[in-house]
């Protein structure tokens, strides 16, 4: 039979785009879908622009560590719309840079919603399209729970959009959105409150990141409100009031409420149905949540209908820009490229840009522990960085190794403080090639840095 396209991707993300563009070097006839702006959740309303506000929330404290060194630093003031509007700038062109990365590749970009009709159709634009393949990387989006109230709260999405900057900001939601977003309101000038139902912020992470960042947290004024859940939003003449769980936690009134608690993969509205594509149960959990499904897929990211592949958020394995692009790489060399691969899950890097930031990769304590019992070794330091010697802040640096003492193998790597992103982007080479302990005791350090501390842990 013969098709329109080798291959028809629906969705213009991270994942899409990296597979569109791969399987068009290998000369196949490639067409991808985008009813909104080219870039997916990342360079629109994710990644991008919040690491661009994470820049931006750093400013205050420079200037104010200047004076350590003997700088006179004068009154700074934020103009919001300006901030805001330079980041929205910068979103716009790095969308229309993806276009023109589409259009050189020879991937024909057609700017509509695309749903299935059956394994090889597409409907888009009001017409159908055959396709050999169809890979859906459509992306997730985030969610509210469905509890009385929320509809006064905004997502991660409308963030990057709010008109004037927050007075005071309540965020719920314990992971590494509302983390990073309670940093950066409360480093721009923000009064933050972030509420949680657990004890402790970033469910997953090892325990002494979590603990870093929070009394970091803690130290530049945020204030962390645990073991709660919010009951009751409604609107007043003051702003926001939100009534907590906890009979002794007095209600909270706050100008803006971020909903941080969850995403979902976007499955609705795909046609998956008509195509005979199976669906798996998601991993978000809590109050007010149900029905969370995601796209099931095996470890090539091939669907229940062999010619149909996913890649992405969508099956909600693991949520991340380059795991997203690598999945979308390894299906173009596995199905037009004659290089069938997989894309390993294992020991993949991570970082909360949070104020202290962290980094991680490999294994927790404890699920190193959980794995190879007793013969797990730890090797921890806490220090204040040099750059603070002056300033007189308190601010701490955590880096940590999990080892396996039976084979001396480096199973896990983590970091809170400056930079703890840069640094372990170059550690978790060494961690996904089976690094041994002895190998970071015989790697020079530079000295002075804090990412030497890696390699003279004793």
């Amino acid at each position: 039979m013969t098709y329109d396209y080798d291959l028809f991707v629906i969705g213009a993300g991270s994942g899409g785009l990296a597979a569109s563009k791969r399987a068009a070097s290998y000369g196949a006839k490639v067409a991808i879908a985008e009813n909104d702006l080219v870039g997916g959740t990342c360079v629109i309303r994710g990644c991008v622009p919040k690491k661009l506000m994470v820049y931006g929330s750093h400013f205050p404290a420079l200037f104010h560590d200047a004076a350590g060194y003997g700088w006179k630093v004068g009154e700074a003031e934020l103009d919001w719309q300006h901030f805001i509007t330079s980041i929205d700038k910068e979103v716009r062109r790095l969308s229309q840079l993806h276009i023109g990365f589409l259009e050189r590749a020879g991937v024909d970009l057609i700017p509509a919603r695309a749903s299935l009709v059956d394994p090889h159709t597409v409907e888009v634009d009001g017409r159908k399209v055959t396709a050999e393949k169809i890979l859906i990387a459509v992306g997730g989006r985030p969610v509210k729970p469905d509890l009385p109230g929320m509809e006064y709260g905004i997502t991660s999405n409308e963030i990057f959009h709010l008109k004037q900057q927050p007075k005071h900001i309540v965020i719920i939601g314990a992971g590494y959105i509302g983390t990073e977003f309670a940093c950066i309101m409360r480093g721009l000038g923000s009064e933050v409150t972030q509420i949680t139902r657990g004890d402790k912020i970033l469910k997953g992470f090892d325990e002494d990141i979590r603990s870093g960042i929070e009394e970091g947290m803690t130290n530049h004024g945020i204030r962390l409100i645990k073991k709660n859940v919010v009951e009751t939003v409604e609107k007043v003449p003051s702003g926001i009031k939100l009534t907590l769980s906890q009979a002794d936690q007095e209600p909270i009134i706050a100008d803006v409420f971020l909903i941080a608690t969850g995403r979902m993969p976007n499955v609705e509205g795909l046609g998956l149905e008509n195509a005979g594509v199976n669906l798996v149960e998601g991993n978000i959990e809590g109050p007010g949540y149900s029905n969370m499904m995601a796209i099931a897929v095996n470890e090539f990211s091939q669907t229940s209908q062999e010619n149909i592949f996913a890649v992405g958020d969508v099956t909600d394995r693991i949520n991340l820009t380059p795991v997203a692009i690598g999945e979308g790489r390894a299906f173009a060399d596995s199905e037009f490229g004659n290089n069938r691969r997989l894309f390993s899950h294992e020991t993949v890097p991570t970082a909360v840009f949070s104020n202290p930031e962290a980094a991680t990769v490999g294994l927790t304590e404890a699920e190193a522990h959980e794995k190879y019992g007793d013969a797990v070794k730890v090797y921890r330091t806490r220090f204040r960085p040099l750059f603070h010697s002056l300033t007189g802040a308190q601010e701490k640096t955590m880096m940590k190794l999990v080892v396996d003492g039976n084979t001396d193998k480096v199973l896990g790597a983590h970091m809170v403080g400056e930079s703890a992103g840069e640094i372990i982007q170059g550690v978790a080479i060494a961690v996904k090639m089976g690094a041994t302990k002895k190998d970071f005791d015989a790697t020079v350090g530079i000295h002075p840095s804090s990412a030497e501390e890696f390699v003279t842990m004793r």
